[in-house]
């Protein structure tokens, strides 16, 4: 599926892998996607949704709001006395066990490498393999969703306006309810989308 994706269509989906380390969550979901569309702003989508109140920075704005905020979770290190602190309630001493694993392997054995493998991502990019954010299954379904209207307006690529009218046609994620609360018609909204297609295919 992917080899159909326009260039703007792949900057979307890489946009949105950002759009998502930015807001500090740790998967891509519907609203990353919208958010990254609306970021491009000489982009029919982000064109269509400014012209109906809506913006890149306003629409990260309602995704924390929506989400329940970003609130900061606890520092590794405090993370880690919890976790020693409750293996010391059953009787094991964390201390204890690094000694013996370095002992056993050797000193640093427990560090982690200064640099992670990369490895190929999304359309042969690479990425650290500690880095790569996945995708909702209501994202994944996005996607696919996209295809679709890309194969039912008889197009054999797919740009950012399918994936629009993929996310309007899903019409129950986080994007959608962002939507919704600026009073979009997704009705009005595909009409101009699917339009806009029509004039690109001719």
């Amino acid at each position: 599926m992917f080899e159909r994706f326009t260039t703007g269509a792949r900057e979307v989906v890489t946009g949105a892998h950002q759009a998502a380390r930015d807001l500090g969550n740790q998967h891509i979901g519907t609203e990353h996607v919208l958010i990254s569309m609306l970021r491009d702003e000489n982009g029919t989508v982000a064109r269509l949704l400014r012209e109906r109140g809506l913006d890149a920075a306003t629409a990260r704005d309602d995704v924390r709001r929506l989400a329940g905020g970003t609130e900061p979770g606890p520092s590794r290190a405090e993370t880690e006395a919890e976790d020693a602190a409750a293996l010391k309630a059953i009787g094991i001493d964390l201390d204890k066990v690094r000694a013996a694993i370095e002992e056993n392997f050797g000193a640093g054995a427990l560090q982690l490498p200064q640099a992670l493998p990369r490895k190929r991502g999304f359309f042969g990019r690479l990425y650290a393999s500690g880095g790569h954010l996945p995708l909702t299954p209501r994202a994944k379904k996005l996607l696919e969703l996209a295809l679709r209207e890309a194969v039912r307006l008889h197009q054999n690529f797919i740009g950012p306006e399918h994936i629009m009218l993929g996310l309007l046609r899903e019409g129950e994620g986080l994007a959608a309810r962002v939507l919704t609360e600026h009073r979009i018609k997704f009705d009005d909204l595909r009409t101009e989308l699917e339009r806009s297609l029509t004039d690109q295919a001719a």
